[in-house]
């Protein structure tokens, strides 16, 4: 199938036309309420990006992270890209992750995103990311889980890690997969897995949210998983646990030990940038010296190029980045839905006059 172009804001027909000084602002309730019911689309535009990704239609260099000095659980970090195919839009996300705002009840991650035109380069929307930025990881994550997993008629999965990724990866599992109805949850914190709880069963009323007591009951108990939470060290070196034919979204990357993830089926959506910054599957690669033990990346297996699973009974693990190229996929659908539905508010004259 192939996409449905949704072109940058200075584009012909677009909601800011002509070359122009005007500018298009998003913000974090707009941009919610567009992307509200989505998820299916949502996941096809991923799947699209993925494609066009594996076909090496996109620019993607390395995520820049900035780091505080004696601060290291602190970061901010640039992932620019181009998204070629129908989408040809380039722009940047500038993410921030604050672990300690939590306790501030203020959420640990805020962004913006920037599109440019890729004809001038000149900014065309400035939007809020942090809800794009979930929801992408989350319609990846599903996407994953379809292509990957086989449910094998079970009906509950489980999440470690209670924190607004998780509980968007929730959001697609339960769109792309209906026949899902239980979930097993476990977080470090008791209380905050109690508070994620009564949140995911107010907002899914056909769901049932079981508290797990450690980690190795959520394991043993489901065989697909989505780890997501704030580890800075690998701190699980044991999946004998799980059932055969388990798989495992590792979707926060630093929480298997190095040895666990040689000996799995390891999927990622790009080798190159997951081995970076001290990732789980980065610490494997310079424990062995190769890379080998990583198979293949969802793109290949999406394009047909590679199978779903190396081993219908073996632990298979998703070990995703997260690629620029997804959050510009998701944004330029917000823009779309903004020029539909007549949503943002535009800023005249935000650039200069042309100096000649």
């Amino acid at each position: 199938m192939q996409a449905r172009p949704y072109p940058c804001l200075g584009d012909k027909n677009n909601l800011v036309e002509g070359v122009n000084n005007r500018i298009l602002l998003l913000s974090g309730r707009e941009v919610g309420a567009l992307l509200e019911g989505q998820e299916l689309e949502i996941m096809h535009i991923v799947r699209l990006a993925y494609e066009a990704h594996a076909r090496h239609e996109t620019a993607l260099p390395y995520s820049t992270f900035l780091r505080f000095p004696a601060d290291e659980k602190n970061r901010v970090i640039a992932l620019p890209a181009y998204l070629g195919d129908s989408f040809n839009v380039v722009g940047i996300k500038w993410i921030s992750s604050f672990p300690n705002n939590i306790q501030q009840h203020m959420n640990r991650a805020s962004a913006v995103i920037i599109l440019n035109s890729p004809q001038t380069g000149r900014p065309e929307a400035i939007i809020e990311g942090s809800i794009i930025s979930a929801k992408r990881t989350g319609a990846s994550a599903a996407l994953a889980a379809q292509q990957v997993h086989d449910l094998r008629g079970e009906t509950r999965f489980g999440l470690v890690g209670t924190g607004p990724i998780n509980f968007e990866v929730l959001r697609f599992l339960l769109a792309a997969r209906p026949e899902l109805t239980n979930c097993v949850v476990f977080d470090l914190d008791a209380t905050r897995a109690r508070q994620f709880a009564q949140k995911c069963e107010a907002e899914f009323r056909t769901l049932t949210v079981e508290l797990a007591l450690k980690l190795e009951d959520v394991l043993r108990s489901c065989s697909l998983v989505s780890i997501a939470t704030n580890a800075s060290q690998p701190h699980i070196e044991d999946l004998s646990a799980c059932p055969p034919g388990s798989t495992i979204l590792h979707l926060s990357l630093r929480d298997l030990k190095p040895e666990t993830i040689l000996g799995c089926d390891n999927i990622l959506d790009d080798i190159d940038h997951v081995c970076r910054a001290q990732t789980s599957v980065h610490l494997a690669e310079q424990l062995v010296g190769e890379r080998d033990f990583l198979r293949c990346t969802l793109g290949d297996i999406l394009s047909g190029v590679a199978p779903p699973r190396r081993d219908a009974d073996g632990v298979a693990v998703f070990s995703p980045f997260g690629l620029g190229i997804l959050d510009l996929a998701v944004a330029s659908l917000v823009c779309e839905l903004a020029r539909s539905q007549n949503v943002g508010t535009v800023i005249e004259s935000f650039l200069p006059d042309a100096w000649a």
